[in-house]
């Protein structure tokens, strides 16, 4: 985690993982848009594709059927994503701040969606050209899958920090409310059940899992012959990404500035929490 950044962040009392960790440390890496290279990207998603071929044959198929293994994948990846606190997001994007601000976070965040896409769709069209190499393809898409989901997360984190709507508590805890968040399309509600915990209640796993399996599925129309997949996936991406800015935001505007979203704490209390409408109240 570099200066200045609040950070989904890692808990230093934290064990060991099951293997995951250069997985988790691959996805961070590849959700920071900035100035990778072409190169740079398209290596970095094809070493994470072997690792989660691997990592999926580990799980086996009841782990990966019906999403528990992306999801699972993306919430222990979900704090080596670095996120930039007020002050470094206006040092990054030359003094912007507001509106002006948070519009430049999207265009970054939809830039980076749109690299992963056209990196992810230019490597499917190869293989759909050579046969013997297709069987591949679907572990490239889930690097993309989980790649993207990471730099919407990012995206999300950052725009409640653009929108004064600050998150509390562990590592974990931001980390797991911000991936809730990707998976509603939402800002954070604390009053939600198992919005403000370190794990993932029944309801948001559902919704993760559901959200993770649609973007798959979008990414796996981009399979197409020479570079017609990386154009799909590139335009798909970045209006996606742009629908999720496009919700969030407008919850967090209802919001307003100066909240602060805090775990409970035996014997303290927030010094203000979120409540936003529920769909049927808007």
């Amino acid at each position: 985690m570099t200066d200045g950044t609040t950070g989904t962040g890692r808990d230093a009392a934290e064990p060991p993982d099951d293997g995951s960790t250069e997985i988790g440390a691959l996805i961070g890496r590849l959700a920071v848009p900035g100035d990778m290279d072409r190169e740079t990207r398209g290596r970095l998603l094809a070493r994470l594709a072997r690792l989660l071929g691997a990592n999926a044959r580990r799980a086996g198929t009841a782990g990966v059927a019906g999403g528990r293994w992306l999801a699972d994948l993306l919430v222990a990846a979900a704090p080596h994503i670095p996120v930039r606190d007020l002050a470094t997001l206006r040092e990054h994007h030359h003094g912007l701040a507001g509106e002006a601000l948070a519009d430049s976070v999207v265009r970054m965040a939809g830039h980076g969606t749109t690299a992963v896409g056209a990196a992810g769709g230019a490597l499917a069209a190869v293989q759909f050209t050579a046969p013997p190499l297709l069987l591949t393809a679907p572990a490239q898409l889930v690097a993309e899958t989980l790649v993207v989901a990471a730099i919407e997360v990012k995206m999300i984190a950052e725009l409640h920090e653009v929108y004064g709507v600050r998150v509390e508590g562990s590592g974990t805890v931001r980390a797991t409310s911000y991936v809730t968040a990707w998976a509603k399309r939402r800002g954070i509600d604390p009053l939600e059940e198992g919005t403000l915990t370190g794990a993932l209640g029944t309801a948001a796993k559902s919704a993760l899992r559901k959200r993770l399996l649609k973007t798959l599925g979008r990414s796996l129309t981009t399979i197409g012959p020479f570079l017609t997949g990386a154009a799909a996936g590139a335009a798909l991406n970045r209006a996606a990404t742009r629908r999720l800015a496009g919700a969030v935001r407008a919850d967090l505007r209802r919001a307003g500035p100066g909240i602060v979203v805090s775990s409970a704490v035996p014997g303290t209390s927030p010094a203000k929490v979120l409540r936003l409408p529920r769909a049927d109240e808007r």
